[in-house]
């Protein structure tokens, strides 16, 4: 049975590392596993998306509407934005930071403040995480992604001690603590 993560967040909060760290650590595990980036603004703090597809045999990247098991968001507004491609059952993870998109910052627009209330109503399950906080907490603002792979990690039945080691794997050596950190505070919360 094939199972699909997407990652979505905002340019530069880190999606493609925790992408990368999913892929590993999956691999490991011996999934076949097919990862595939899709960048808006990135650079601009635009949209990101990654999508993790894994299983026996996986043939596309590609996550449908529909189709996520998983959505797993840096932010409140993607996480509505992309509500639409989990299946009925499916589970979003979401930190509550809010980042304001540019019609907002503009005053064009003015963002909704009961974006995970509206998720809940439409019978989504939500797992809603201040993870911003929690990264802070572990020593670093920069490792919300790690924080939501925690999350996630409850999610799946591979043991915490493996996603540490993949961890260890992926982040450049001076940051692994942190890291390790940031992903239990986000496994225990």
């Amino acid at each position: 049975m094939v199972k699909s993560v997407m990652i979505v967040g905002v340019g530069g909060q880190g999606s493609l590392l925790a992408s990368k760290l999913l892929g590993r650590l999956l691999t490991e595990e011996k999934y076949d596993v097919k990862v595939s980036e899709v960048h808006g603004m990135s650079q601009r703090g635009g949209s990101v998306v990654t999508y993790v597809k894994f299983g026996e045999k996986v043939y596309s990247p590609i996550v449908d509407l529909g189709e996520a098991d998983y959505i797993v968001s840096f932010e409140k507004l993607e996480a509505a934005r992309y509500a639409p491609y989990l299946k009925k059952g499916g589970r979003i993870i979401v930190n509550t930071q809010q980042i304001d998109p540019m019609p907002v910052i503009t005053g064009a627009a003015q963002y909704p403040s009961d974006v995970l209330e509206r998720l809940a109503a439409e019978g989504i399950e939500v797992d809603a995480v201040d993870a911003l906080a929690l990264a802070e907490k572990a020593g670093s603002a920069k490792t919300v992604n790690i924080v939501l792979m925690g999350r996630l990690a409850r999610c799946f039945s591979i043991p915490p001690e493996k996603w540490l080691a993949a961890i260890e794997a992926t982040v450049a050596p001076k940051f692994v603590e942190w890291n390790r950190s940031a992903f239990r505070l986000g496994y225990e919360a």
